[in-house]
């Protein structure tokens, strides 16, 4: 029997978030896949866990994927994490997740913090529906395409960005989108988290070379706005007459076409008289 691959979420600032279950599991599985041995062993050791750690990122997934999966398929228990917060989002452990499932490898997901979506929860932005866009590449051409992908998204976009990378990617993201609502939301869950709630236009006069941004962020961009229909008086006159010739009176009928276009009831009620006058 293959072992189990175990998605472990570790905490993405305090490490009061890493759950009593999360802990257990690092306890228990024979090795240990991480992102960075040195950040994790950091996590170990404030916990008192001693347990074997692997190698595992982005330029050698693929070489020690399979190393892992090995170990996996002989009978052996491993925990995945990276960095900070759940593997697998927007990271490499997306590959080793899926090629257990091609190995036909058990996979368990022992959810910790997550941050974009701790995030959102702050921004204070309409995030009924979002869509999560990761890091931005680095090579222009790419990153130009990718922003212009999204120039007609209606739903709120979250992206990753490194503080020495965050005044580049302000500048692009208001040269795609225009202005926008932002909230920039740093360091989150420790001593010194933020949230900026502004727009692109104004973001992009916070940093400088002289007040140089620090600590990851996530930026969270509402969407464009949904183009509304322009509705002329004339337009609002003629639904307050097609309700008054439906059985309304006119008092009604301008009331109730006042409030579908926006229009004063007053001025769509003198002409509903007007029109009664004529007749």
């Amino acid at each position: 029997m293959p072992g189990t691959l175990y998605v472990v979420g570790t905490p993405i600032g305090n490490l009061g978030d890493l759950s009593p279950r999360a802990r257990e599991t690092l306890e228990t599985v024979n090795f240990i896949a991480a992102e960075d041995t040195r950040v994790t062993l950091k996590l170990l050791n404030h916990f008192d866990i001693k347990k074997t750690l692997v190698s595992y990122f982005e330029h050698n997934r693929r070489e020690k994927g399979e190393v892992i999966a090995a170990r996996l398929l002989a009978g052996e228990s491993c925990a995945l994490v990276t960095d900070a917060g759940m593997p697998a989002i927007s990271d490499p452990g997306e590959d080793l997740v899926d090629l257990c499932h091609c190995y036909g490898i058990p996979v368990c997901a022992v959810p910790g913090p997550t941050a974009f979506a701790t995030a959102l929860a702050l921004s204070g932005l309409p995030v009924g529906r979002f869509t999560f866009e990761g890091f931005l590449s680095v090579n222009k051409p790419s990153r130009r395409a990718h922003l212009q992908s999204l120039k007609e998204e209606t739903r709120t976009m979250v992206f990753y960005e490194a503080p020495h990378k965050l005044i580049r990617t302000l500048h692009d993201l208001y040269e795609a989108f225009g202005d926008r609502r932002i909230a920039l939301v740093r360091e989150i869950t420790k001593i010194h988290e933020e949230v900026i709630r502004t727009s692109l236009k104004e973001a992009m006069t916070l940093y400088d070379e002289a007040h140089l941004p620090k600590g990851e962020f996530v930026l969270v961009v509402c969407g464009k706005e949904p183009a509304t229909q322009a509705v002329s008086l004339e337009d609002a006159i003629e639904r307050a007459k097609a309700l008054q010739g439906g059985g309304m009176a006119p008092s009604a009928a301008a009331k109730q076409a006042a409030k579908e276009t926006g229009f004063k009831k007053g001025e769509l009620y003198q002409a509903l008289l007007e029109k009664e006058d004529d007749a």
